[in-house]
C-alpha cells in the first residue's frame, strides 16, 4: 500500500509521528499536522514533475521509506517537544522558540525537497565547496535552478504560516519578519543539505543524517531571527 510518496512502513511511521504531534503539540497540534501534510503533498508533486526525464537519468525515486519519515520528521518533533516543555512548566519563551523552530524545520525540508527534485531538471551542478562540475543528483551539488526551487519550497511554507500568525494575532511588522525568517531558514536548510552532502560523499554520514541536519539548522535559524 502506498500513499503519495510513502510506502507501507513510511505510512505507519507518519501516523505515529502525527499522533506524537497531537499528544505534545497542545493548541498547535492541528497546525503542525497540517504543515507536515503540506510538506508531504508538495513533495509528491515535485517528485512527479519531470518523471520521464528523471527515469531516463535514473534519478527518479517515487517511494519514501520509514527512514525518510524519521529523517525529515525528527527535527520538527524535537521542536514540538520544546513547545510541550514550555507549556508544561509555564515558560512561554521556550514554547515560542519551539513554534518558530518547528516552522523553520518544515520550511527547510520542503525547500530541500524542491531543490533536489527540481534542480536536476536543468543546469550543470557544481560542488558546493570546490565548484567542480558533478553529476546531477550527486550529494553536495548545487544548481541555480535548484536554489531557486528551494526558495519556492520555503515560500510555500511561509504562505501557509500567514493564516496561523493572523489567527494568533500577529500583526505587521512582526508578520513580515516571520514570513521573511521562514524564507531565510528554508533557503539556509537547502544550502546546509548540500554542505553536509559534500561530506557525505567523503564517507561522513548518510542522506538521512544530512536531511536531519538540514531541518535542524533551518529551525534554529528561524528561532534566532525571531527571538533576537
Amino acid at each position: 500500500m502506498n500513499f503519495l510518496t510513502l510506502d507501507s512502513a513510511a505510512i505507519g511511521s507518519a501516523v505515529v509521528l502525527a499522533l506524537a504531534f497531537w499528544f505534545i503539540g497542545g493548541g498547535y497540534w492541528a497546525f503542525m499536522i497540517i504543515e507536515m501534510f503540506t510538506f508531504l503533498a508538495v513533495s509528491a508533486v515535485v517528485t512527479w514533475v519531470g518523471t520521464p526525464y528523471k527515469k531516463r537519468k535514473k534519478l527518479y525515486q517515487k517511494n519514501r521509506t520509514a527512514e525518510n519519515v524519521v529523517a525529515n520528521g525528527l527535527a520538527p518533533l524535537i521542536f514540538a517537544c520544546l513547545i510541550y516543555f514550555g507549556h508544561l512548566h509555564s515558560i512561554s519563551f521556550i514554547g515560542y522558540a519551539g513554534i518558530f523552530g518547528f516552522i523553520g524545520s518544515v520550511a527547510a525540508i520542503t525547500a530541500d525537497k524542491f531543490s533536489s527534485e527540481l534542480g536536476v531538471l536543468d543546469g550543470t551542478p557544481r560542488m558546493i565547496f570546490t565548484f567542480r562540475k558533478c553529476k546531477k543528483g550527486e550529494s553536495g551539488g548545487l544548481t541555480a535552478v535548484g536554489l531557486l526551487a528551494g526558495l519556492l519550497g520555503a515560500s510555500i511554507i511561509a504562505v501557509t504560516v500567514i493564516p496561523f500568525m493572523l489567527y494568533f494575532g500577529v500583526a505587521a511588522p512582526s508578520l513580515y519578519t516571520g514570513v521573511a525568517s521562514v524564507l531565510v531558514g528554508g533557503f539556509l536548510g537547502t544550502v546546509v543539505d548540500s554542505a553536509f552532502g559534500f561530506f557525505e560523499n567523503k564517507g561522513f554520514g548518510t542522506k538521512y543524517t544530512t536531511n536531519f541536519a538540514c531541518s535542524v539548522i533551518g529551525g534554529i535559524a528561524v528561532m534566532l531571527i525571531l527571538l533576537a
